[in-house]
């Protein structure tokens, strides 16, 4: 039975046109069952079933307290978690989740041509990249470098674009596997363009992270 996924695109500020796209990239691979939602009703209901929650370019309060707390919950229980560029523009005022992700949004420069490094190419979701990624995308700056606790994956070059503000600590994907009281944590800030989700790269990227946070490789 493939593993269920519920996939979480509401979003209270920015809409990336790729929303659609996106969610038919997941839905067609093939590795997940997938119940896709904007309705914050359906985080308020038991998310045990699933093996990930993924917020996919989420934007702004989009979740009522009610279910804030039952993400929290289910995360707390072991539940898989993973973020897809824009979820790092979610929930500002809620610090449970800004410490769940790792960083938050601050910036972006346009949208252009740079170049991913891998970090950790022992991961599912960066064991296909080659280790210098040539990508269009926003190229986004966070609030910090999620290093303590996180395993970081990608980094930004910053010298192949314009308009970088992090310097050569610029990580762009990371991860957390959390002890046995929380569930896995996977963050990617790419994913803006809808040529991205045609693109077989990418999707292996985005396909790798999405199914070890479900641990369905396991």
């Amino acid at each position: 039975m493939s593993p269920r996924l519920l996939l979480y695109t509401r979003t209270a500020d920015y809409r990336h046109d790729s929303i659609p796209d996106a969610v038919a990239a997941v839905r067609t691979h093939g590795r997940f069952a997938v119940e896709h939602t904007e309705d914050p009703a359906d985080l308020e209901r038991s998310l045990d079933g699933f093996a990930a929650v993924v917020f996919l370019s989420t934007s702004g309060d989009v979740l009522t307290p009610d279910g804030r707390e039952r993400l929290r919950r289910y995360v707390a229980a072991g539940g898989g978690f993973a973020g897809v560029h824009a979820a790092a523009c979610t929930e500002y005022g809620w610090p449970w989740f800004g410490d769940l992700l790792g960083a938050r949004f601050t910036r972006h420069p346009a949208c252009q041509p740079g170049r991913a490094l891998v970090a950790d190419p022992g991961h599912p979701a960066t064991q296909g990249l080659p280790a210098v990624w040539g990508l269009t995308d926003e190229w986004y700056d966070f609030d910090r470098a999620p290093r303590d606790a996180f395993r970081v994956l990608l980094r930004a070059d910053e010298a192949s674009y314009d308009g970088g503000g992090m310097g050569a600590d610029h990580p762009l994907a990371w991860c957390r596997e959390r002890d046995r009281a929380g569930g896995r944590m996977f963050y990617t800030a790419l994913g803006h363009t809808a040529e991205a989700y045609r693109d077989p790269v990418f999707l292996g990227h985005l396909i790798g992270g999405l199914t070890w946070a479900a641990r369905s490789a396991e």
